[in-house]
């Protein structure tokens, strides 16, 4: 499911508390590691049933107008075509999905998350967006697809309802929502009228994604002080306490990833350091970065220190 940058920033902001920890317990940081990668799958799940909530929020909505003393006759006989939506009926046939997110225990209830959804229906409601789709008359699959993505798109995954439940439920939530969410509409749009609605796995079978993030952890706390003495040798008049504690940690991921990761090029390694340096560090990191790993690339290689296994993975 996840990326590998992603998996490169959750390595990041393990290595950072591990660094800034007076505990020196590898096991344990490799633990808070793995579990913030699992609770973005619960954020992915929280997020996939959030479409069902919505449209339940509906249907309690017009339960409710129909016991009215005066009900209208619109309130009697409401538009069904947001409540019939085809993707969201998909998501909720869903048996693995379901079955997932009990086993781990993801789901929206009790009445304080159900407040959450009745108001975000009520905001719906008002949108543009919903009369539009409402009365536009247009009926089919694709409609509804584009009904139920928009929805999710403008009221769920921007939602500042949603956005305080995850940030009451996990502190590992702070930077995961963007990708959750772009991995949820990713499932939505591959499902396909007729079939089940399938959800991504955490890791995909016989992928090597968590022996990459482990090795990535441990190999650069293992070699500290070997990529520091790499790194000041390479920084030219670059006293130590002048690098800033976050360029030295992702030139030491990077020094790992180029050494001990033979199938990775090294120009990916190169490249992803530089972008993740641009939201995780000084202005003008990405400049440093990208200078210091360029002759690390350079030094390494003549010394036999990179050893790939593919063909054009050192370029």
């Amino acid at each position: 499911m996840l990326n590998r940058r992603h998996l490169r920033i959750k390595v990041l902001q393990a290595l950072y508390a591990y660094f800034q920890s007076s505990d020196s317990d590898r096991s344990k940081a490799e633990k808070e590691l793995l579990l913030s990668i699992e609770r973005m799958y619960d954020m992915y799940l929280y997020l996939l049933l959030a479409l069902p909530e919505m449209k339940r929020a509906a249907q309690n909505r017009q339960a409710e107008l129909k016991k009215k003393m005066r009900p209208t006759p619109e309130e009697l006989n409401p538009n069904m075509k947001w409540v019939d939506n085809a993707l969201v009926a998909a998501i909720e046939a869903s048996s693995s999905l379901y079955k997932i997110s009990e086993q781990r225990k993801v789901n929206w209830l009790g009445a304080e998350n159900q407040e959450i959804f009745r108001k975000m229906h009520l905001n719906l409601q008002e949108s543009e967006v919903y009369f539009e789709h409402m009365h536009n008359g247009q009926q089919g699959i694709e409609e509804d697809m584009s009904f139920a993505l928009q929805v999710f798109k403008l009221e769920i995954a921007n939602s500042t309802l949603i956005q305080n439940f995850f940030d009451e439920k996990s502190i590992y939530w702070a930077d995961d929502l963007d990708l959750c969410a772009s991995m949820a509409i990713k499932t939505m749009k591959s499902w396909k009228p007729g079939a089940d609605f399938e959800i991504m796995p955490l890791f995909k079978e016989n992928d090597d994604e968590r022996d990459y993030i482990l090795t990535l952890l441990h190999e650069t706390i293992k070699q500290d002080a070997a990529h520091e003495s790499d790194i000041l040798a390479l920084a030219d008049n670059w006293e130590l306490d002048r690098i800033a504690k976050m360029d030295m940690l992702l030139l030491k991921m990077g020094l790992t990833e180029l050494q001990s990761c033979p199938s990775i090029p090294t120009k990916v390694t190169l490249n992803e350091y530089i972008e993740i340096s641009k939201f995780y560090s000084t202005p003008k990191s990405n400049v440093f970065i990208n200078g210091i790993l360029d002759k690390a690339i350079e030094k390494l290689s003549s010394e036999k220190r990179i050893q790939k296994s593919g063909r054009g993975l050192l370029n």
